[in-house]
């Protein structure tokens, strides 16, 4: 058995509603076991009883197939094996507090998490807002008020990471492991 979390990319934002009891009804309905939905941003925890019947990239174009005719929009999302956020949260290399965001951004494969690394603006030692590489993932902490100006996440609202990339709290991550 393997245990997945499927991280939703642009759901319950800009007029696609995916209500998390349908989310998990159609998880449900695809075979899957113990599925959980995590908040309303498209976090859903689930088994797979034979993880050799479904190889990862079978599993995702599935989920978001299966998704878009549902829901009926273009689905996209990343598929992460649950055993491994314990050590993306632990490795999270900034200071957390009250005053800055701390968030993980997440790639489908390893060539959209280079071309996030390879164009990524200079950030300074000492900038209010950092980023840097993980273990297949990219941490970043922005000052709180400002996740959606920062030259960061300008840098990850590009057109040409919307189908390859989504980011989460690390305080969304905890709930999920």
């Amino acid at each position: 058995m393997a245990r997945w979390v499927a991280l939703l990319r642009g759901v319950n934002v800009n007029g696609i509603t995916v209500r998390s009891a349908e989310l998990a009804e159609l998880f449900r309905e695809l075979g899957f076991a113990e599925v959980r939905t995590v908040l309303a941003s498209g976090n859903v925890c689930f088994d797979v009883e034979d993880p050799a019947d479904a190889p990862a990239p079978e599993l995702k174009s599935r989920i978001e197939r299966a998704l878009g005719e549902r829901f009926g929009y273009d689905a996209w999302i990343v598929l992460v094996p649950l055993d491994r956020l314990s050590g993306i949260i632990e490795a999270y290399p900034f200071a957390q507090d009250a005053e800055h965001h701390a968030y993980v951004v997440f790639a489908a494969d390893g060539d959209a998490l280079r071309a996030v690394l390879a164009d990524a603006p200079e950030v300074a030692p000492d900038a209010a807002e950092q980023v840097e590489a993980g273990d297949g993932v990219v941490y970043w902490r922005c000052p709180r008020g400002s996740s959606t100006d920062t030259p960061f996440s300008k840098h990850l609202a590009r057109a040409r990471f919307k189908t390859s990339t989504t980011t989460r709290n690390i305080n969304t991550l905890r709930k999920l492991s």
